[in-house]
């Protein structure tokens, strides 16, 4: 099954459900970055969710979402925009341990940490940017992400992100939904939908199971008769680094540093956090930028 995101409303337009099988894009995650069991689930759960902020916007506005924990796994960073291209990273990748959590799964709260903070910088465009943060609350990501929907944008959510891990480290599946109460929502429906959150298995076991992004969002809708199909995005491990990029970022170090870089290094190879994509500068490359520089 390729990758994909399908949105749609429920329950006569008050209740919205986005859904997305992430499997091969949180797989390109893993290998660029060879990440081990425990970071691939934080980077993957992280990525999902993102997408779902990024498919939220208005055409042209990116996300960039930050997750700064006390765990061992580090910083946590994962941006995506409205058509479904999603990338990121972890500061620490080779992070797993032996023993699961309570319940038998990868101990992904232990690895991001239970105190920190989680950002949202919204890119607006035209150079405008709006940051919302909270605090961690569990360090799984999906209730981080649900409780930072509640507050920063008073939207009452669910959010189920869940990655599973072959025994090679490969990926077996990833996925996830996100389900918001829109005006009209009224104590009746709530209880169905908690109803229905708490019939559903985990989204990773579902994707797994060979579910798809419409028959999550039916089976959280209770029923086919409740949903409104409205758009399919195709979903992807997309970075948009180029060498022009990072001309432009050594040119803003300064006739210094590029000096050094020249009379030192004789030249600079740089790298992409997000998908480690090498870009090789020659002596006579830096010469050129160094004449540009201030």
């Amino acid at each position: 099954m390729k990758d994909y995101l399908v949105k749609a409303l429920a329950y006569d337009g008050r209740v919205r459900i986005y859904a997305a099988v992430t499997t091969d894009t949180v797989s390109e995650g893993q290998k660029r970055h060879d990440t081990w069991p425990v970071a691939s689930a934080a980077l993957g759960r992280t990525m999902t969710a993102t997408l779902f902020l990024g498919a939220m916007q208005k055409e042209n506005q990116k996300i960039t979402a930050k997750i700064e924990g006390n765990g061992p796994i580090g910083t946590i960073i994962a941006d995506s925009d409205t058509q479904g291209a999603i990338r990121g990273y972890v500061t620490n990748p080779h992070v797993n341990f032996v023993e699961l959590n309570e319940v038998g799964k990868l101990d992904v709260r232990r690895g991001v940490g239970t105190e920190g903070t989680l950002s949202v910088v919204k890119d607006l465009g035209f150079g405008e940017n709006f940051t919302g943060q909270i605090p961690i609350v569990s360090g799984e990501i999906a209730e981080d992400f649900t409780y930072y929907l509640a507050n920063s944008e008073q939207i009452n959510s669910s959010v189920g992100v869940g990655v599973l891990v072959n025994p090679d480290t490969t990926i077996k599946a990833a996925g996830g939904f996100m389900l918001q109460l829109l005006p009209g929502a009224d104590d009746s429906l709530i209880t169905e939908i908690e109803k229905n959150l708490a019939k559903c298995p985990t989204v990773s076991r579902m994707i797994d199971s060979g579910e798809t992004p419409e028959s999550i969002i039916t089976l959280l809708a209770g029923g086919e008769d409740n949903v409104k199909f409205l758009e399919t995005i195709p979903v992807r491990f997309e970075c948009n680094c180029s060498k022009e990029r990072f001309k432009t970022a050594i040119i803003s170090l300064g006739k210094e540093e590029i000096r050094a870089m020249i009379d030192e290094e004789h030249g600079a190879k740089t790298e992409c956090h997000f998908c480690r994509n090498q870009y090789h500068f020659s002596e006579e490359e830096l010469e050129s930028l160094y004449e540009e520089a201030k």
